[in-house]
């Protein structure tokens, strides 16, 4: 596991951009996530940036400057590209060379002249706009929230709510790269089949039962040949970074196709990704040991180490909010609908890598896969609608009035992570925004 704490997670370590240490900032120093960017409406090439503070670290600028030398300039070098796949491939080394000569430039003791290099380097956020920071060849969405399939379980098979192979497999199915959007995305409610209550045959229309469903969007960096399985202990040396994913989903449509072979068009219509990747580097204070409860199945030996029981999880805290067309123009702005945390998922990230290549499947930089919905254990804490409403059953209530079964045109779905804990900085994710359309004519 890559969870050792160094002189990046310094939580008293500050940066000369005194906005990096704002009250509740989600980009400080200690973070240094990820993106792909430009200046919004310009035709400036897209390149990768680092977000601190408020503003952007355009990194194909810092790349041809004098400020950076050996793996550290390799990795901006790479990262002065439309996508971050080049870089991704450079694997851990790079990626951490890279991390602490910016980290070294932007903090308050830099010498003056490589500060005023750097600030030259930088671009408001406020004035960027983003998108797809990996060209995304294979996406892989898996389902590891036991509290998710049970809730969702007792709906469709109360007496036996969770499949037996749960316990024992990262279960997952591939998705479909094309219809991956960065945060902003905008898509038509999806149409589709279903089948109403009580009818023998099913019928053509729009999805009336769409949700969303909180998840991780987790990279791959350094791939691996075909046939090469990737052995847990050695499994986070192949993972990036960390985003977060919203993995759309058109119910009605989904339970009447899965069977046999799982979803289709319930989950091909649209996945919205956040703009910021966060590295796994930076997330080392808040790895915790990955349990799993002793009257359960244990993992077979494939997924069983040391390091991942010590520090599997991660507690990233994760939020849904809602804004609502109504919401929106009143200005009254979103909703929260839930919050959880990452660390219940019922397996790990490794897990996810190690069973994924253990059949002699071969993952490249730039792959995704989407973590599954994460939902806790209590009330609140889940991560889809349908989990919520127990199935559109007992609706959410609005602050302004309104309520929700499923998710209406015009919604807009927001997903927020953070990490945070005493001793140690806040580690922002960003944001996750989609918004419904309504279905096309």
């Amino acid at each position: 596991m890559n969870a050792m704490l160094n002189h990046t997670h310094d939580p008293a370590a500050r940066s000369w951009l005194a906005s990096a240490q704002a009250e509740g900032c989600d980009f400080p120093i200690q973070n240094l996530p990820y993106a792909v960017f430009r200046r919004t409406g310009s035709r400036e090439p897209l390149r990768a940036g680092v977000a601190i503070g408020d503003q952007v670290l355009d990194l194909g600028a810092l790349a041809v400057g004098r400020q950076l030398e050996g793996a550290a300039l390799d990795g901006a070098r790479a990262c002065a590209t439309s996508a971050l796949n080049e870089f991704f491939a450079l694997g851990p080394s790079v990626w951490r060379a890279l991390r602490h000569a910016l980290f070294a430039l932007l903090k308050d003791d830099a010498a003056p002249e490589l500060v005023e290099a750097v600030r030259g380097c930088l671009v408001p956020q406020a004035e960027a706009e983003f998108k797809l920071p990996a060209n995304v060849g294979d996406y892989t969405d898996f389902y590891t929230s036991i509290d998710h399939a049970l809730n969702v379980g007792r709906l469709l098979r109360p007496e036996d709510p969770i499949t037996p192979n749960f316990q024992w497999i990262p279960i997952a199915y591939h998705g479909r790269a094309s219809t991956l959007g960065v945060s902003g995305q905008r898509f038509r409610r999806p149409m589709g089949q279903a089948l109403p209550p009580g009818a023998k045959a099913p019928v053509y229309g729009p999805c009336a039962r769409l949700d969303y469903e909180l998840e991780l969007a987790i990279y791959i960096g350094k791939g691996n040949a075909p046939g090469e399985q990737i052995p847990l202990a050695k499994a986070e040396q192949h993972i990036f970074g960390i985003g977060l994913l919203n993995d759309w989903s058109a119910r009605d449509i989904q339970f009447w196709e899965m069977a046999p072979l799982g979803p289709f068009l319930a989950k091909n219509f649209a996945t919205t990704v956040s703009p910021w990747i966060v590295t796994l580097e930076a997330l080392a204070p808040y790895r915790l040991p990955w349990t799993r409860p002793a009257q359960d199945p244990q993992p077979l030996a494939y997924l069983e180490d040391e390091a991942n029981r010590a520090a599997g999880a991660i507690d990233i805290r994760l939020e849904v909010w809602l804004e609502s067309e109504k919401a929106r123009a009143e200005g009254s702005g979103p909703a929260r609908l839930s919050s959880t945390s990452f660390k219940h998922q019922y397996w790990s990230i490794a897990q996810m890598v190690a069973h994924h290549t253990v059949g002699g499947c071969s993952l490249n930089a730039g792959d995704l896969f989407g973590s599954g919905t994460i939902s806790g254990p209590g009330p609140g804490e889940a991560g889809a609608i349908i989990e919520l409403t127990r199935g559109g059953q007992k609706p959410i209530a609005l602050p302004n009035g309104e309520e929700r079964r499923f998710l209406e045109d015009g919604d807009a779905v927001l997903l927020r992570g953070w990490c945070e804990k005493p001793g140690h900085a806040r580690i922002g994710f960003g944001e996750s925004r989609g918004m419904v359309l309504p279905a096309r004519a």
